[in-house]
Parts: structure tokens; sequence; C-alpha cells
């Protein structure tokens, strides 16, 4: 006789998968930390050791690599406690930060992908949390020991909040009958989206490329999450102010404005296009005009391309092309930095479902592959970021290749109409104005 199914087997099914995958991320997790020694989160903590000592924050310099810490104020203060801690525990609370951002950003952007396909949300998620530690940007992160995922995640949670108020506009548009304004206060900011620009101002706060978002927001009009966003940065850097003046004096004056304050621009881990330009040139710094006019162009590019896809209904691609245009732009971005490829693989993905689905639909059996192009793609894409040629290869395109994949997928990254909208859609009147044709006059012979 066939064994019967009970209850408890889905739950003992779910608690197997989910340790198995604790499994997985623990020896993942390993050997990064070997392979990285977490040499950023060292220097940061050297930097504000000394400086609570007593010693400038940015005038400490790494006795081996002769480099400072590049933290904005707010993040030195946020980053303070670590200075407690051994340094082997510091890493690893902070990489457990960042893989819970990593897996909170999952859930947010790859969910919605696989109820749009009828999956289960939780296959899917971890199918894309297992991809997504193999690639270079997000064991960079985890394994150096920065905030780049953290802030990943604070932008992700203001793409959830824009698309939440849509959906509450949208509602009251169908269901005027609803009111928000009586629930709770906790499930009125949750269901509104409330908290949209907190996330980026936050971002903003720790790393400076955020701030592209915030232009953007002004860009496609955006005006309450743009204002939110700058008072949030604007409450950062003044609290970082009264408690130490010094620093963010500094920080304002002389630091924000070096080009190579995170590292040499002509190092093979700066994937930018001034790295670029730097090593066409065989220089130790970028020209700076020639990298000013590139990087003006590519960022119109990238923000025409994000304001576009915001108007045809994608605010996840529209964020993902900022957030790209940011790494591409600046002067020096580690691959650490590159982790909006990582969203940037899942619309490629999805664009060539959603291409097959459509063309299937329309023409079954005439195409043979639809969507191939993109399929191959994404594949092209996940090889380069997990094999990193710029570490291994010396040739200029493998030690130029995350720069050139970078303005690629600014320039071609492609968006889909209406999946993840961040205005109100009223689909109310298209259906009311609706009408039944009239009935058809019935024959009458001999007429």
């Amino acid at each position: 006789m066939p064994a019967m199914r009970t209850p408890a087997r889905p739950a003992t099914s779910r608690t197997v998968v989910v340790a198995l995958a604790c499994v997985g991320v623990l020896a993942a997790m390993t050997t990064i930390a070997q392979r990285y020694g977490f040499s950023t989160l060292a220097v940061d903590r050297a930097a504000i050791g000394s400086w609570l000592g007593g010693d400038g924050l940015y005038a400490y310099r790494a006795p081996l690599v002769h480099l400072g810490t590049a933290l904005p104020p707010p993040a030195a203060i946020l980053m303070a406690p670590a200075v407690l801690l051994p340094p082997v525990v510091a890493g690893w609370a902070l990489a457990a930060a960042g893989l819970a951002a990593l897996g909170l950003s999952l859930m947010a952007l790859a969910g919605p992908v696989a109820r749009r396909y009828g999956r289960r949300r939780w296959p899917v998620v971890l199918a894309a949390g297992a991809l997504a530690l193999t690639i270079e940007p997000v064991r960079a992160c985890l394994g150096l020991g920065t905030l780049d995922l953290i802030a990943f995640g604070l932008v992700t949670a203001d793409v959830v909040a824009l698309r939440r108020g849509a959906w509450a506009r949208s509602r009251k548009l169908w269901w005027p009958g609803h009111r928000l304004d009586e629930e709770p206060w906790p499930r009125r900011l949750w269901a509104t989206g409330g908290w949209a620009g907190v996330g980026v101002g936050l971002a903003t706060s720790l790393t400076i490329s955020p701030a592209f978002f915030i232009a953007y927001l002004m860009l496609t009009r955006q005006w309450r999450p743009a204002l939110t966003a700058l008072a949030t940065t604007a409450t950062a850097a003044a609290t970082a102010l009264m408690i130490s003046p010094r620093e963010s004096a500094a920080w304002f004056g002389e630091v924000l404005w070096r080009l190579d304050r995170t590292g040499p621009v002509d190092a093979p881990g700066n994937q930018s296009l001034g790295g670029v330009l730097s090593r066409l040139y065989d220089s130790a710094s970028t020209p700076l005009l020639v990298w000013l006019s590139f990087a003006m162009l590519l960022v119109a590019v990238g923000l025409i391309r994000a304001r576009s896809a915001h108007a045809d209904g994608d605010e996840v691609t529209a964020f993902t092309l900022v957030g790209l245009t940011a790494a591409g732009a600046g002067p020096v971005t580690g691959t650490h930095e590159l982790l909006w490829v990582l969203p940037a693989l899942l619309v490629l993905v999805d664009s060539a479902a959603r291409r097959r689905a459509e063309v299937r639909g329309m023409f079954p059996g005439r195409v043979r592959h639809p969507g191939a192009g993109l399929a191959t793609a994404a594949a092209l894409t996940y090889l380069l970021v997990v094999l990193a040629p710029m570490w291994s290869l010396t040739d200029p395109f493998s030690r130029n290749s995350y720069a050139l994949a970078l303005i690629m997928l600014v320039n071609s990254l492609p968006w889909r109409a209406g999946a993840a909208p961040a205005f109100p859609v009223n689909r109310w009147p298209a259906r009311r104005r609706a009408t039944i044709p009239p009935p058809r006059e019935p024959l009458v012979r001999g007429s």
C-alpha cells in the first residue's frame, strides 16, 4: 500500500530544507571569510579605534596597504561598536547583517516574479540566494566586511514602499469604501508604504552612490519620497556633525572630493569608467575631463532609461538602471559595489520568460526559441560575475570586463511593462466603459 500522507510531512520537509540551507550558507560564508579575510573591515576598525583614541579618523593609514577608511561619519559612528568586538566576531556579525539584508531583498525582488508564474516563493528565493552567494559582488561584500549589502537592502525597502504606496492608491480608485486612515498606525504605514525615501536616505548616509536614487526620484517627480530621502540624509549628517564636528568637516571639506579615497584608481578591482580610462591611459589617475564627459553621458543615458522604465510601470528595473549607472559612472567602484547586477540578472531572466510566453501565445509553433537572446545574456552575465576574470587575466578586455558589462547593461537592459508600477493603476473605468454590443436584427425572409 502506498504511504499515507500526513500533515507533519510538509513541515518536516521545510525543516530539512531550512537546515540544509543554513549549512550551505555557513559553509559558503566560511570559504568567503577565509578568502577575503575581512580586510576592509580591519582597516575601518583600526581607523575608528584611532579616532576613538584621540587621533583623526581619516588620518589613519594601515601599515601594509597604506590605505585609510572611506566611511562617511554616520557610517563610522554606526561601525564604532565593532571596535569592542574581536575582529572575527565583528566580521561575522557584519556578514550576518548583510546576509539578512540580502535575503529580505531577494524576497522582495524574486518573490513577486515567482508568484507571477504560479511558483512557490520560498524555493525560488532560496535558489536565487544560493546563486547570489556565488557571484563576485556578494562574495566581496561579505568577505571584505563592507556596508554595501545593508545599503542595497535599504534601497530595496524603498522599492517595496513605492510599490505598496501605488497599490494603496490604486485600491482607492476601485474600492472607495475602504478607508486606510482608520487602520492602526503600523498597519497603515505598511499598507501605504509611508516609509518610502527613508531607505534611500539612510543608504546615502552610509555610502555616497545612493544619492543617484534621490536624483532619480526628483527626475520622475516622486517628490514625497525624494524629500523624505533628503531629510533623512540631512538628519544623519547633522547627527554626525553634533557627535564629531571635526571628522564631519574633514569628510565634506577634503575626503569626499578625493577620487582615490577608496583605493588606487588604476587598480584591477576598480571596475568603473574612471578605472577603465586610467588603465587605457596607463596612468595612476584618471583623465579628469575625459572621465567627466563620458560619465555625464552615461548618467544621462541611465537616468533617461530609468525614467522610461518608471513610466512603463517597472520600478524594479528603473532602480536597477540607476544603481548600475551609479556604479559605472563613479571614479572608483570596487567589485563589492556592483550589487545591482543581481536584480539585473533577475530582470533578464524574467524578460526572457515573458518573451517566451508572449511569442508562444501569439505564434504557437512558429518561433523555436523565443527569448533565447535574453536568456543567453543572463547566462553570460552570470558567468562573468562568477568567474571575475580581471583578477586572473591581463588582457585589456578581461581587466575591464565588469565595467564594460555595466555600460552594456545600462544601455540595453530591458524593462517589463506593468510588472512593478509605482503609480496608481485604475482598471475599473475601463471595465465600466465596456458596453455589450446590441443584438443582431433577425433576418426576415422575403424582405
